[in-house]
């Protein structure tokens, strides 16, 4: 597996101050993705578990940060490794809130036989779904780029077996904040 980018500090893909990583290897190949550099499994630098090991320590010296971001690519393309390198920052940052973006629908995901993905995907507390769609793009939109993405919370969703819209107030923002986020877009 290999890492394209690491953000130490973002307040854009996910609530609160978050890490953000972003992990190569995508072939949904969405029409006006902003990240088709993250496509290639090869981009980037071999995620190796010294590296890995190297960011848990920086984040870990950082007392402001909320959480950790996976975007990518698409983490789950190579759910195990990733899900194996969560377990190390559950075990190291309990207190971490983790978000992860994919291509996939939560559906998809739940659903999903291969290996690693439903592990991948219960490891985490927020999750971004669906393709990006180039006709449904909308820039006001928090965390996401089209209409159809949404914010799931995975844990309710995993318990209901039905995906669970987080509300602009289960992600740290009351709707007259985001409204007003929206309006000067």
């Amino acid at each position: 597996m290999n890492i394209c980018g690491y953000i130490p500090e973002s307040v854009n893909e996910g609530d609160g101050l978050r890490a953000v990583v972003f992990i190569s290897g995508c072939k949904h190949g969405c029409a006006g993705c902003f990240s088709r550099h993250t496509w290639s499994f090869q981009a980037g630098e071999l995620f190796t578990e010294k590296l890995q090991q190297q960011l848990i320590d920086e984040m870990k010296q950082n007392p402001l940060l909320d959480g950790i971001t996976i975007a990518g690519g698409d983490p789950f393309f190579s759910a195990i490794e990733v899900a194996s390198w969560i377990d190390r920052i559950r075990q190291q940052l309990p207190h971490f809130s983790i978000w992860i973006y994919s291509g996939y629908t939560w559906e998809e995901l739940y659903t999903s036989s291969i290996e690693g993905v439903q592990r991948l995907l219960s490891q985490c507390d927020i999750l971004i779904d669906g393709k990006f769609i180039e006709s449904q793009r909308d820039v006001s939109l928090r965390y996401r780029g089209s209409r159809n993405q949404r914010i799931i919370d995975i844990v309710q969703s995993e318990i209901q077996g039905q995906p669970i819209l987080c509300q602009s107030s289960d992600i740290g923002y009351k709707s007259a904040d985001i409204n007003a986020m929206t309006t000067l877009t």
